[in-house]
């Protein structure tokens, strides 16, 4: 983050000393009119020139965060949906062994009522004769 901030305020510097340079070269050249403006034109192309490049690789820089940003989120995506799927995965096996569990034990107590009818009945009868 502070290399972002002195990436701008050092853009801004050496624009500021560009541009001092230039008025400074203009007081004190012993030139012409004529020479003296072709150079500050050539001065002020060459500034345009270097910020154009300085701002390129400023969006060059920019895109490159940008695409390690999505990268990162995309990475953080895919291992967010493995873990939902995982854990759900692991509910539904929770959940299916506890049916099981239900039906097991509904069986047997479906056994053991119908084992006390049976004996139920068999008492009657013992008693009947």
């Amino acid at each position: 983050m502070a290399d972002n901030n002195n990436n701008g305020s050092g853009l801004g510097w050496f624009l500021a000393g560009l541009g001092l340079g230039a008025i400074v070269g203009v007081l004190y050249a012993p030139k012409s009119g004529r020479e003296t403006r072709e150079d500050l034109v050539n001065s002020a192309m060459d500034a345009k020139e270097r910020a154009a490049a300085l701002a390129q690789q400023g969006i060059d820089r920019a895109n490159g965060y940008v695409g390690q940003g999505k990268q990162a989120a995309s990475e953080y995506v895919d291992r967010g949906k493995e873990y939902y799927e995982k854990g759900r995965s692991q509910w539904t096996q929770y959940v299916e062994k506890g049916k099981s569990l239900v039906q097991e034990q509904q069986d047997k107590l479906q056994a053991a009522v119908e084992a006390g009818k049976d004996a139920y009945a068999q008492k009657g009868e013992e008693h009947a004769n």
